[in-house]
């Protein structure tokens, strides 16, 4: 028994120095104009989503849903975001397929991350993709009105929607 546990930590610890030499070593594609891989989908993209998870902090958002604040989180999501991540009339942005890891594009699959976790990626970024932080940028109301009308931008007022429509036409 004692060999095999052996045997098994051992072929562990080979296969995880095996991992690490063929990403050490560059094996691995840089290309960002390059399908993603079933890793990245099935492992990297999960991985992310539960480190989000576990910093998060658990915060209330303490912007009011007013068409206000979500005109406001919508001008900022226009000129900042957008050109990432889509708008209304453009609900597949061009520059998206130039990056790598793809961003998601939010008019054709909404957000459904908790306000607490999105408000934390538009604050800290995400490393080794193209998503800045933007807490030297923007306030933390400013993060909050964007991360508000993340959460509804599937479900705008028609006075938003509409104002949405004019400022992605004017970009």
């Amino acid at each position: 028994m004692r060999k095999f546990i052996l045997g098994f930590v051992s072929g562990i610890l080979l296969l995880l120095l095996a991992v690490f030499l063929y990403v050490r070593f560059g094996f691995v594609d840089p290309r960002a104009d390059i399908p993603i891989n079933a890793f990245e989908m099935h492992v990297a993209m999960p991985a992310l989503d539960a480190a989000v998870d576990r910093r998060a902090p658990q915060l209330k958002n303490p912007v009011a849903l007013t068409s206000e604040n979500l005109l406001t989180g919508m001008q900022i999501y226009q000129s900042d975001c957008a050109s990432c991540h889509g708008d209304v009339n453009h609900p597949h942005a061009a520059l998206a397929e130039t990056l790598y890891p793809r961003p998601p594009q939010f008019v054709e699959d909404a957000p459904d991350m908790p306000e607490n976790q999105n408000y934390y990626i538009i604050r800290h970024g995400v490393r080794l993709s193209g998503m800045p932080g933007w807490k030297d940028d923007l306030s933390d109301e400013q993060m909050w009105q964007v991360t508000t009308f993340l959460s509804h931008m599937d479900k705008l007022p028609p006075d938003v929607a509409a104002a949405w429509k004019t400022a992605a036409t004017q970009h």
